[in-house]
């Protein structure tokens, strides 16, 4: 209550000074929500590419890419230390899609439905419904992401229009916070059917539907590494671009390391600013209360007591600061999610790591911005002090 009581003398100063640190943790919860959002998904992609790697046209990636022939995937599959070669196809929703949110847009992908024999180590589970199985291999059914179901307000039964083609929704799955939250996954032939008319038409003129992918996942022999495995397919291969879970880090995971430091960064030069303003109370704090730490150095204080109780009150600033400025900015974080969530465009994540990082960070900021001000005070000659006017 004395520190409270102490900070309420200039509650207009006060509360600037507040208003400062609260910009800052702001900012701080905002942009660093936006990062967690964005390395979510990196460490999806580097969970997804453990163990295996993607191949695509030349000039591709991930799996997207132009169209390839079935018999390139049984090429792969006769390379040394090759044991699993499935084919897939991976589209955008519609020619239109939505690339608003941290990840990718919504996207059409197809199942292994047994293709991969067991070697597939990125699981989902599914909140309502089933997968799609070896026997839909020649219906329209669909599993969606949680997000795209939310989007369309879809549930298990209902039909689902891909690209002009109705398909019936089979499965629903539960929020992984990645890519597969917005992805609609189909059989492999309805896949193919339904790349082959995004093609121009000569093109897809010349095409059989069902003898074409985007890509193909490679899972190694056991022993063999995915990049020992992707410098063969490169060597006999030249038309193809195979990426492995290391490619993905460096493409992938060093431009979002960078983005995250401009937001980050942003967020702490906000927070400078509010360090700056609690020096500058606290200074003029004590300048108005020389004679007080005075009759209190007069009277047997310490100086170690006079630093503490000034480094106390800047640190009570910082927390006030802080926390006020946790809750607002997990107020913009929730209101930001809810009013995107019926597109799909989710752009924050606030972890329990991030809010706890944010008030922390600020109390010890207002704590080392008073020390300088609470060290000269400490220094005060008591009899100059009880002097001062």
């Amino acid at each position: 209550m004395k520190l409270l009581r102490n900070l309420a003398r200039r509650k207009v100063r006060t509360g600037l000074t507040i208003l400062g640190i609260t910009i800052g943790i702001w900012a701080l919860v905002v942009f660093g929500s936006m990062a967690n959002k964005i390395n979510s998904l990196v460490a999806g992609g580097s969970t997804y590419y453990q163990g295996k790697l993607s191949v695509s046209a030349k000039g591709g990636m991930m799996g997207v890419g132009g169209p390839m022939a079935l018999a390139v995937g049984d090429q792969i599959a006769h390379l040394p230390g090759v044991d699993v070669v499935v084919p897939g196809v991976t589209m955008t929703l519609s020619d239109g899609a939505s690339v608003a949110s941290m990840g990718p847009p919504p996207m059409i992908v197809t199942a292994g439905a047994g293709r991969d024999r067991g070697r597939e180590t990125f699981l989902t589970r599914y909140a309502t419904g089933r997968a799609i199985s070896a026997a839909d291999a020649g219906a329209n059914v669909t599993v969606l992401g949680s997000d795209l179901a939310r989007q369309y307000k879809k549930h298990v039964g209902d039909m689902m229009t891909l690209r002009g083609q109705p398909f019936t929704v089979v499965g629903i799955l539960e929020p992984t916070l990645t890519a597969p939250d917005t992805d609609a996954v189909v059989p492999l032939a309805a896949a193919q059917k339904l790349y082959l008319s995004t093609l121009p038409p000569l093109v897809a003129a010349k095409l059989n539907p069902y003898d074409i992918a985007t890509g193909f996942t490679v899972y190694p022999a056991a022993g063999t590494s995915p990049e020992t495995v992707a410098s063969e397919i490169q060597q006999a291969i030249p038309d193809v671009s195979p990426m492995t879970g290391q490619d993905f880090d460096k493409q992938i995971g060093s431009a979002t390391a960078m983005l995250n430091s401009i937001l980050v960064g942003i967020a702490l030069i906000s927070l400078l600013v509010g360090g700056l303003s609690v020096i500058n109370t606290m200074a003029m704090s004590i300048a108005e209360r020389t004679r007080e730490i005075g009759i209190k150095r007069a009277i047997g204080a310490s100086r170690l007591r006079i630093v503490r109780e000034v480094v106390a009150e800047s640190a009570l600033i910082g927390a006030l600061g802080g926390t006020i400025g946790l809750v607002l900015g997990a107020a913009i974080v929730y209101l930001a999610n809810e009013a995107g969530r019926g597109s799909g465009t989710i752009l924050f994540e606030l972890t329990s790591g991030t809010a706890v990082t944010a008030v922390v960070f600020a109390t010890v900021l207002g704590a080392i911005a008073g020390l300088v001000p609470a060290l000269h005070a400490a220094r005060l000659d008591p009899v100059s002090a009880l002097r001062y006017e």
